[in-house]
């Protein structure tokens, strides 16, 4: 039997295979599109997403294929520079197509050991005390203990589920795609700076060799929004927003995007779980959308593996629903406010001007920036240090990075006191004895996902809490740090 399937071979399904098989589950990614997109949909990951990456051994990866950018300019649009020393070793975001994406993670994905087919719909489920059927359009019917749906807004999964999906459908439209342009570069630069002073749905980015990414707001909400717009659709969008339509010819793609926001109301119904897009949706301001969905996989890959493997404490996998949801409601809720202050009414651009200068504060700035970046989160873990619940930034060691030693998926306890142990528990829970100067605390205890489960220096303390996340402890004759001690 397979371990996990996973419906939809986007980044969230990707990324998910990829963390299961970490824990060597037996995982199939089933992909109904024959080939992979053109589609450039999302542009960039966050620091949160940079962090995840860093904290697998992928950055290096995706700095070779992107490009840094500054941090200000993501809420709503509105131009501040970012806070100085944000909590985090990655101050940027990285400017990488999502089909650049795509290609990267499937690559991981292959290389661990993940099946990945495509050209294979999921047209029905079943499921029991024992696994789940899933039925394929062919005909085929597979077999898993656990099926996760990560195949998008219009998830079949979540639909033959019959989770509820509420929300507010479109309002609005946007239609976007890549072309060619029939005018120098320097008459399309006027005219998006002109009109992008008060449309902030507008735009028309250059990618060499005469081809533009163009985003022009659409004349209304098409009754069918899985067809795609046409080049005329693009002409007359651009004509009534700018004045011009450039010329634009020899498209590539095009596609086009809605403010709907929705958000399932059960991330898990039995052994079936919801992730990405076929949990939530938004509207893309302030590029959450992708990045969200990978954290979706990093918070469910390893509680998943636990459930596989045989070692997962008694409630865990729902954490995933109780961690997750609120954190998309907020940025559900984030993308409703930036929307409203991309409005070229006279009311949302009063309060524009308002929330900008509140921006000027550093504190308001600080916190809208770790919103949309996602380093603010903080799961709720009951009371304590600051940083519980958080996750632990990259610090240094004097043997290294943090990071570099949560490449294999597992728990981590960073310990600068070399008094404790992680007996019981070393095939799950690193002991990493070490100091760092940027770390103010004893000893911390890491989730597999970076996320601070336990700060002090008590054993007994330890003991009490290492169960909660890492399950029973198994029989062990002896303990030994994974590193020399601290001096």
């Amino acid at each position: 039997m397979i371990d996990v399937i996973i419906a939809g071979g986007g980044p969230t399904g990707l990324m998910l295979a990829g963390e299961l098989r970490l824990h060597r589950a037996h995982v199939l990614v089933l992909e109904k599109d024959a080939e992979p997109t053109r589609s450039v949909r999302a542009l960039g990951l966050h620091v949160r997403s940079i962090e995840v990456m860093d904290q697998r051994g992928l950055l290096d990866r995706f700095l070779a294929l992107g490009r840094r950018y500054p941090l200000g300019g993501f809420f709503a649009g509105i131009d501040k520079p970012a806070p100085d020393r944000l909590d985090t070793a990655h101050p940027y975001v990285l400017g990488i197509p999502q089909t650049t994406t795509d290609r990267l993670l499937t690559e991981r994905a292959g290389e661990l050991g993940a099946e990945i087919r495509r050209g294979s719909e999921l047209v029905g489920l079943g499921q029991d005390d024992s696994g789940v059927t899933v039925e394929l359009a062919d005909g085929t019917r597979l077999r898993s203990r656990y099926l996760v749906g990560c195949d998008g807004g219009r998830s079949t999964v979540r639909r033959l589920l019959g989770v509820g999906f509420p929300g507010e459908p479109a309002r609005v439209e946007t239609l976007l795609g890549e072309m060619e342009v029939a005018v120098p570069p320097a008459t399309v630069a006027a005219v998006v700076a002109d009109v992008r002073t008060t449309e902030k749905r507008f735009g028309a980015t250059p990618l060499g060799d005469g081809v533009y990414r163009v985003v022009v707001p659409a004349a209304g909400v098409a009754e069918d929004r899985s067809a795609p717009p046409t080049l005329d659709d693009f002409r007359q969008q651009l004509q009534v927003t700018a004045g011009t339509d450039f010329g634009v010819h020899s498209p590539r793609w095009l596609s086009r995007f809605g403010d709907a926001t929705r958000q399932a109301e059960r991330y898990r119904v039995g052994r079936v779980l919801l992730a990405g897009d076929a949990a939530h949706v938004h509207p893309p301001a302030g590029g959450q959308g992708l990045n969200l969905g990978l954290q979706d996989a990093f918070n469910l890959g390893w509680k998943l593996a636990a459930e596989v493997v045989g070692w997962a404490p008694e409630g865990l996998l729902d954490t995933y629903h109780a961690e997750r949801h609120p954190v998309a409601a907020d940025v559900l809720n984030n993308s409703r406010a930036q929307m409203e202050l991309m409005s070229t009414e006279p009311g949302p651009q009063a309060v524009r001007r308002l929330v900008s200068d509140l921006m000027d504060l550093e504190e308001v700035n600080r916190y809208l920036i770790e919103k949309i970046t996602a380093i603010g989160v903080r799961y709720d873990l009951g009371d304590g240090h600051e940083l519980l619940g958080r996750r632990l930034r990259d610090v240094g060691l004097r043997q290294g990075r943090l990071y570099e030693l949560m490449h294999g998926g597992r728990g981590l306890l960073l310990d600068q006191t070399g008094r404790l142990s992680v007996a019981g528990w070393s095939d799950r829970v690193d002991h990493v004895v070490d100091v760092s100067e940027e770390l103010d605390v004893p000893a911390v205890l890491l989730r597999p996902d970076g996320h601070v489960a336990w700060i002090g220096a008590d054993q007994t303390d330890l003991l009490d809490q290492l169960p909660r996340w890492f399950g029973a402890a198994r029989p062990t004759r002896r303990w030994s740090g994974r590193n020399a001690g601290p001096g």
